[in-house]
């Protein structure tokens, strides 16, 4: 009876916990196709990880919720940041550069882990802090009072980061709080938890960010920064590949990658494969294609298709198309 009892207490509580801090998506983009949620707040409280759902889009001791860019384009190009809920600005920081830490001679950044940042008060204990903003693009001083429409920074690649994301991360009291499970609660159900979101963002255990085609298969480097893709080749183009990048990849994941060719051609199928993940990756890439037959590429429209399948279910498709030009009239 008193486990009972206790039980009805804290979801009793919850409620009233929540609705003392609602929050906004804090930057300027669209979930599932301009950003997406690539790690959440790390719920396993010992030497494992997890996110809110059970789901391991997360990492030891991970202490808030980043929100991923779909490459260094969209950093390029600029992606403003807003604080989650009206506050006080506590805390400032800018003027360190933008580097990716998973490259040589990477900054020393001891202490300065969030890189350049925000802290915006909020009054009742809570909290929210910014991080790895664009050098230089932090537009508020300390002390200043802020609103969800008041554009604090843009995203950038400063401090401990791997790829172009806002780090967001919610505290009351000084204390770390899962902004879609507040209350703490232990359960596997995505729903379950008390969220703090005034429209809870969906969650995604995984999918693809990106996918094009390629006269080569291209490199890990250019797919991130934005750069594999093209629209158009020319018909003798050495060969013709197809890629996708994706996050969130499960060990036994599968990546479907086809090509077909336009009207004219055996079958349509160019080219068909599937590969399998050996291991779980957060961010990963898979490239198939073909070379040129001694005639050159029959000219007209390409399709590819990406399918990303999990546990013999799919997961998500994508496609991308190119066009074959005659040599002397291609506009790459």
């Amino acid at each position: 009876m008193r486990l009972c009892l206790t039980a009805i207490l804290v979801l009793l509580a919850a409620p009233v916990a929540a609705r003392e801090l609602v929050l906004e998506l804090p930057l300027d983009c669209t979930l599932g196709k301009t950003c997406f949620i690539q790690q959440y707040t790390d719920s396993d409280p010992g030497l494992g990880a997890a996110d809110h759902t059970c789901g391991l889009l997360s990492y030891d001791g991970h202490k808030g919720t980043d929100f991923a860019l779909p490459s260094l384009a969209a950093v390029t190009t600029g992606v403003d940041v807003f604080p989650a809920a009206p506050g006080i600005v506590a805390a400032v920081r800018d003027g360190l550069a933008d580097q990716l830490q998973n490259t040589e001679n990477p900054p020393d950044i001891t202490d300065k882990e969030c890189g350049n940042g925000v802290v915006v008060n909020h009054g009742g204990g809570w909290e929210t802090q910014y991080c790895h903003l664009k050098r230089r693009s932090v537009t508020v001083r300390k002390g200043q009072s802020v609103g969800i429409d008041t554009v604090i920074g843009q995203v950038g690649l400063s401090g401990a980061t791997e790829f172009p994301h806002l780090h967001l991360s919610v505290r009351r009291d000084g204390k770390v709080v899962d902004p879609f499970n507040a209350a703490g609660t232990s359960g596997c159900d995505a729903a379950a938890g008390q969220s703090l979101w005034k429209t809870p963002p969906e969650y995604r255990p995984g999918g693809l960010i990106s996918a094009g085609f390629a006269a080569a298969v291209p490199t890990f480097d250019s797919v991130r920064a934005g750069t594999a893709g093209v629209v158009t080749l020319p018909d003798t183009a050495p060969a013709l590949v197809i890629w996708g990048f994706a996050f969130g990849g499960m060990k036994g994941d599968s990546v479907i990658l086809e090509i077909i060719g336009p009207d004219g051609i055996p079958d349509g199928m160019i080219v068909s494969q599937a590969a399998t993940l050996e291991k779980s990756q957060a961010q990963f890439f898979r490239a198939v294609g073909r070379r040129a037959p001694p005639e050159g590429w029959p000219k007209g429209r390409y399709q590819g298709q990406i399918t990303l399948i999990r546990g013999g279910a799919e997961m998500e498709s994508r496609t991308a198309d190119v066009v074959i030009l005659s040599h002397s009239n291609n506009l790459r």
